[in-house]
């Protein structure tokens, strides 16, 4: 059958929409680039959310026409929502033909081929304590990044939170099998790739950390790149900064989860830390990768915050200078220990408008931290054309800021060096500087994996 996919969310999502792909083609499905001609439309989901439910419903609302017409016969939603809000997709019952959550993906040609065959309805909200999907190569859309999932579920039961019911408990893949994907990934003409997992910083297989799994990955030859995304502040192993700090590969660039500046907020949260602590992490982070890229996640207008606790969040945004934030309203999910205990009583318009500010705030701050750049030259991997000017390249350099400059003779996965003569809130402008590689010497050469 001709299938087409859909994905909303997180990297996890794309990643989980890689392996969608590979398990339908192994059983001799069709994968469509767009939905003309499919009779399969799979909505891979995301339950962080309201505004990704909605847009789920929404889309389902549209689709109903399609198969009422005939061109679409079996529709699914997979994935988080699916885990997650089961009862409220029952209403699209006679939309919606299969139902599976995200340790069932295995499942999916049995249950599309029901659907097709004889009209049957097919569910599957099982959660494994072992599945992590290691016997499984995803086929991967052309690029220069590769994700890479390290583990899958979640333990920390933050209460806002709905993952560890979504996506169950952490289970690590065996590094080797880590190891083995990044070094299959090279050898398809990739230079980077991302490291992901709820909480990376929980790997835990055997005797072996998520330091030992970062410096195995970025051992292997040919790669030039590796990130990783997100770890959690409770835990951030020092250990692990040292080895980025003397890696040569592993990006100086850290994406670590605020959520909130108040300790009243934090301990509703079950962040399991404090905002000094939080201090004493960033402090120890710059000191030790003196240049690194710090980003974040706030949650605006979480159950109780006053106004003194968002302030609190705020000294912390101004204090600590993150390079960049995403920053959203609060909204309850189903489920979570919140939606029982804690109740969702910041007024919408109270939530907007600390949002609102916040999201200037840092716009000023990212801007500052970006002219901050001017004059100094990064190495840069080119990614895609600029979309304001397609004669010019956009990359990122290894703090991962979206650098854009003119250098035609170049092309996608160079790595080239690039002086920074302007700064947007979001971009880095540059120009090509003295002692870039030639075009030739940024070639890789996968049959010897060796980089020049």
């Amino acid at each position: 059958m001709k299938t087409y996919i859909e994905t909303y969310g997180c990297q996890m999502n794309e990643y989980d929409s890689e392996i969608i792909r590979t398990v339908l083609r192994d059983n001799k499905y069709e994968i469509l680039d767009q939905i003309d001609g499919a009779e399969v439309v799979l909505l891979n989901t995301c339950a962080i959310r309201e505004n990704a439910h909605q847009k789920i419903f929404h889309r389902l609302n549209h689709l109903r026409a399609l198969k009422k017409k005939g061109s679409v016969k079996v529709i699914g939603v997979l994935g988080c929502m699916a885990q997650s809000l089961r009862k409220d997709l029952a209403e699209f019952s006679p939309v919606v033909d299969v139902v599976a959550g995200p340790d069932s993906y295995k499942r999916l040609p049995s249950l599309l081929n029901s659907a097709r065959e004889t009209g049957s309805k097919g569910f599957d909200f099982s959660l494994s304590e072992w599945e992590t999907y290691s016997d499984i190569s995803p086929k991967r859309e052309v690029g220069t990044n590769a994700w890479i999932a390290i583990m899958r579920g979640c333990d920390n039961f933050c209460t806002f939170c709905v993952v560890p019911y979504t996506r169950g408990r952490e289970r690590s893949r065996s590094p080797e099998s880590i190891v083995s994907e990044t070094e299959r990934v090279v050898s398809e003409g990739f230079r980077q790739v991302t490291l992901l997992g709820q909480n990376v910083n929980s790997y835990k297989y055997e005797d072996y950390d998520f330091a030992d799994l970062m410096k195995m990955v970025g051992d292997v030859p040919g790669l030039r790149r590796v990130r990783f995304t997100s770890p959690h502040p409770k835990d951030f192993p020092r250990k692990l900064l040292h080895l980025i700090a003397d890696h040569p590969k592993l990006c100086k660039q850290i994406h670590m989860p605020l959520q909130a500046g108040s300790d009243t907020v934090l301990e509703r949260m079950n962040r399991t830390y404090t905002k000094q602590e939080f201090y004493d992490l960033v402090d120890d982070i710059r000191d030790i990768l003196p240049g690194v890229s710090l980003t974040t996640d706030i949650i605006c207008g979480f159950s109780g915050e006053s106004d003194k606790d968002f302030e609190d969040t705020v000294e912390v945004v101004e204090r600590v200078r993150f390079d960049s934030a995403f920053i959203f309203k609060y909204s309850e999910r189903k489920n979570t220990i919140a939606s029982r205990k804690h109740p969702d009583d910041v007024p919408e318009e109270k939530k907007t408008e600390r949002t609102v500010r916040l999201n200037d705030i840092q716009r000023r701050i990212s801007l500052e931290r970006n002219e901050e750049e001017i004059g100094k030259t990064f190495e840069v991997m080119i990614e895609q054309p600029s979309k304001k000017n397609p004669d010019e390249w956009m990359g990122r350099n290894d703090q991962n800021k979206g650098v854009v400059f003119h250098a035609p003779q170049y092309k996608i996965g160079d790595i080239v060096r690039v002086k920074i003569t302007k700064a947007g809130t979001n971009t880095l402008i540059g120009d090509l500087a003295e002692g870039s590689a030639s075009p030739e010497l940024c070639r890789v050469s996968y049959n010897d994996q060796l980089f020049q």
